[in-house]
């Protein structure tokens, strides 16, 4: 099979879904390569290193199966057409417009970030969450900077000087990383779980924090934050709304929201996407950082762990084959949803595929 790779054209977004090592499994296994020019100039790859690994050059819009990072941004809702296959982050949800070029275009969409929800593993999203989760802790504290429009709270404290205080919602890969780093860098961190299928486990790891399961007092809890943390994944679907404008409007001027979950809607009322080149706003006087690729910050890193956990289901595409991890990642084909928790949340008639 033709596989296309094509430069990545959202804001800020320096990740690529090959690398060389990619290029060279997936040419011992017979099929072509064909990578557009600069596709990997955001990581630094030159294309001679995939001109080495077995690609050619060229229009990777014209191949049978395209693999790339982001969903298809304005520009290129005409490129999909009739029996392509198109592989990467979809994000359906929160842009109708999106969808509708989608299904106009007769093609096939498999998602990332659906991959692997029979059996909840995500085994491609997993690494991106990782990364957005350890992000959200250093963004969210550059938030806090007052060059930045933050309170200046430097969130590690210092000696007799209290840490600032970190509200993460959400156990999760993106919850689980951010306590991480957090509880690490000696904040004070409250998490609120939906669940205790993992609370033994991080109260065991990490003992300063406060871990909680429900989310009864986290109007409370959050009026004392400086870092809000929205960490929520129910995949598939559209992000709870768990903070209310309210709950932001009681906490300090110049606090932080942190919504990782904004590229499928969003954790808060007043949450909004922003990007790498203009990555927050202010309102109700917290500074409010809603990036959607937010790993593309750390571009390299990502880009090496989402091309290796994208790998063995782009094989699997390319044999022709669809095991029941990949077929959760199918959201749209040929003109119809073929998601159902997709359907439901964006009001699409159903088709199993």
């Amino acid at each position: 099979m033709r596989i296309g790779l094509p430069r990545e054209v959202k804001d800020g977004e320096f990740r690529v879904a090959l690398t060389p090592a990619e290029v060279r499994a997936l040419a011992g296994a017979g099929h072509s390569v064909v990578v557009e020019p600069g596709a990997g100039a955001g990581i630094g790859i030159p294309d001679a290193a995939y001109a080495g690994a077995g690609a050619t050059l060229g229009a990777a819009w014209d191949c049978d199966l395209v693999v790339k990072v982001k969903e298809l941004q304005q520009p290129e809702y005409r490129k999909p057409g009739p029996g392509q296959v198109l592989f990467g982050f979809q994000h359906f949800g929160p842009e109708p417009d999106l969808l509708d070029a989608a299904l106009a275009s007769g093609a096939t969409f498999v998602a990332f970030e659906t991959v692997g929800q029979s059996d909840g593993s995500l085994p491609i999203l997993a690494p991106m969450s990782a990364i957005a989760g350890r992000l959200a802790v250093q963004m969210g504290a550059w938030c806090l900077q007052k060059q930045n429009g933050g309170s200046g709270v430097l969130l590690p404290g210092l000696e007799g000087i209290a840490a600032g205080r970190v509200v993460i919602l959400g156990g999760g890969n993106v919850g689980g990383n951010a306590l991480h780093v957090a509880h690490g860098i000696g904040a004070q961190v409250t998490v609120f779980l939906r669940s205790d299928k993992r609370l033994a486990g991080l109260r065991a790891r990490y003992p300063r924090a406060d871990i909680r399961v429900g989310t009864d007092t986290l109007a409370q809890v959050a009026a004392d934050a400086d870092i809000l943390i929205g960490g929520v994944l129910v995949p598939g679907r559209m992000s709870p709304k768990l903070v209310t404008r309210a709950m932001l409007r009681s906490m300090r001027p110049g606090s932080a929201l942190v919504d990782v979950g904004i590229d499928q809607g969003g954790i808060a009322e007043t949450s909004r996407p922003t990007s790498h080149s203009a990555p927050t706003y202010v309102e109700e006087g917290v500074v409010h950082y809603c990036v959607p690729n937010m790993p593309a910050a750390c571009a390299l890193t990502a880009s090496q762990a989402l091309a290796r956990a994208a790998l063995p289901f782009l094989l699997e595409l390319a044999a022709g084959k669809v095991s029941p991890e990949l077929a959760t990642g199918i959201q749209v084909r040929a003109g119809m949803v073929t998601h159902e928790h997709l359907a439901r949340d964006t009001g699409r008639a159903f088709h199993a595929p």
